[in-house]
């Protein structure tokens, strides 16, 4: 495994790379203009100026093993030179924001807790829930239960967050009066401090939308999953030699079906969270959660290339590494699975 391990990450160096290229020329082709912004009164060799000053005037293949090179090693070097006194990374070569002037990865790293906080707890309330359903769905088949179930995945896997988003704040916010139990905020209030009871209430209530949103497409897929795996298991013959034996139901379905059940489970579960950010970058700009995914829509409407093309890197990025997860979590779960 730690063979394989080190192999797979190893042949990850040169896919990132070839995608990262991908990203950039991609983004550097798209239409779009940093100055764009900017008053009208500007005189256009000013612009000029501008452009030339963000390196526009540069090659293509210039600008982008500079971009690369800040992305993957200055960066980098100048995080951990903070903590170790004989690294020496200079500001003036880390990767700024066109837009904001400041350092890409800073600004990242400013709204990084508010998409994990959204986000996170989004995935991991949709996976408990999922769980279950797909459990008692599969058990009980064709039951009432079982119906409601495939019901509620349908409108999962329907209803798209952008309208789901609209949808909850029409029915929790706007219909429902202000001292209203199941009233919540549409609006997320990122500078919203947690240092008493009540601003713990007003935290959790101003995250139950965008989390409900996001969850209800992790529940609708992962339940589906979860549902026709224990099927298949549920029909083996080891099920019903168990049960010829003696076992109890419960041993039968939780001890052996649910764990040789959730082997394909955990790998959709480990590919899903790349995917649950990027439903997040919709989500947050209806509720107005100030998380990276706003933070990208905002840059691709200012045509901030630096910021576009590292958050989009950093995605492609958690697609491989979590692809690697999956793998070595699938040959931990299964003894017959060797990657020799």
């Amino acid at each position: 495994m730690l063979t394989y391990t080190i192999r797979r990450l190893l042949t990850a160096i040169p896919t990132l790379i070839f995608i990262s290229l991908i990203i950039f020329l991609l983004l550097d082709m798209a239409p779009g203009d940093p100055t764009a912004q900017l008053p009208l009164t500007i005189p256009p060799e000013v612009r000029e100026q501008i452009r030339q000053s963000l390196g526009l005037g540069e090659p293509v293949h210039i600008r982008y093993f500079l971009w690369l090179k800040q992305v993957i090693w200055t960066e980098p070097l100048f995080y951990l030179s903070e903590g170790v006194s004989w690294i020496n990374a200079p500001d003036s070569a880390r990767l700024i924001s066109w837009q904001t002037r400041a350092p890409v990865m800073d600004t990242l790293f400013e709204r990084l807790p508010q998409t994990l906080m959204v986000v996170g707890l989004a995935y991991v309330v949709g996976v408990l829930i999922a769980l279950p359903i797909g459990i008692i769905s599969a058990y009980k088949q064709y039951s009432v239960f079982d119906q409601a179930g495939t019901f509620v995945s349908m409108i999962g896997f329907s209803i798209p967050p952008f309208f789901s988003g609209v949808l909850m704040i029409i029915l929790f916010t706007v219909m429902m009066p202000n001292d209203s139990f199941w009233w919540f905020p549409s609006i997320y209030d990122t500078t919203l401090v947690v240092d008493s009871w009540e601003n713990f209430k007003a935290q959790i209530r101003q995250m139950v939308l965008p989390v409900m949103v996001l969850a209800l497409q992790t529940t609708a897929q992962i339940s589906r999953f979860m549902r026709a795996s224990m099927l298949d298991n549920l029909n083996q013959d080891y099920v019903r030699t168990a049960r010829a034996k003696g076992m109890t139901e419960s041993v039968v379905v939780l001890k052996h079906v649910l764990r040789n059940s959730m082997i394909p489970v955990v790998t959709v579960i480990a590919l899903g969270i790349p995917s649950i950010f990027g439903g997040a970058i919709i989500t947050e700009q209806i509720f107005k959660v100030n998380g990276i995914g706003q933070m990208l829509i905002v840059s691709i409407q200012a045509s901030d290339l630096p910021m576009v093309q590292t958050i989009t890197f950093i995605f492609a990025v958690m697609i491989v590494l979590f692809n690697l997860i999956a793998d070595i979590l699938y040959g931990i779960l299964d003894p017959r699975i060797r990657y020799d």
